[in-house]
């Protein structure tokens, strides 16, 4: 199994897979967004190149757990990527509330400068998108 994690946001997406065996995250690259239709195309790209068979995609529900304005537009990625990629790969959505601020705190943890953490931010974001399903399914099986 492996996995790819994103992050969407509003001008970018983080990108995080797997290692080989599925049991960590790493960061993997950010992507600029171009449009649904673009994103989905650069996603399929990504499960090709790096023989995917899952997707993770945070959603950004809002504090109370309600589906608000950001989720409804990243719910409308997850439509157009479900329309790209080939039946085997699955689609799974994951609750990412306050994964920014706790990609920030690690990136402040490892001392990493300002520069640099606005450079990283997403994709470790997505990271810990991706890490925390991959827990899940471990805890689940």
């Amino acid at each position: 199994m492996r996995a790819l994690g994103l992050d969407v946001g509003s001008k970018t997406i983080g990108v995080a897979l797997t290692d080989e065996v599925g049991i960590a995250a790493h960061p993997l690259t950010v992507l600029a967004r171009v449009g649904n239709s673009g994103d989905s195309a650069a996603v399929l790209a990504l499960c090709v190149e790096h023989r995917v068979t899952d997707v993770v995609v945070g959603i950004p529900y809002e504090l109370s757990g309600r589906i608000g304005l950001r989720a409804k537009r990243v719910g409308d990625l997850v439509v157009a990527v479900r329309a790209v990629l080939p039946e085997e790969i699955r689609i799974h959505e994951q609750d990412e509330r306050f994964t920014t601020a706790e990609a920030n705190r690690v990136l402040l943890e490892a001392d990493v400068s300002r520069q640099k953490r606005k450079d990283v931010i997403d994709q470790q974001a997505a990271a810990l998108i991706l890490q925390g399903w991959l827990d899940l399914q471990r805890r689940s099986s």
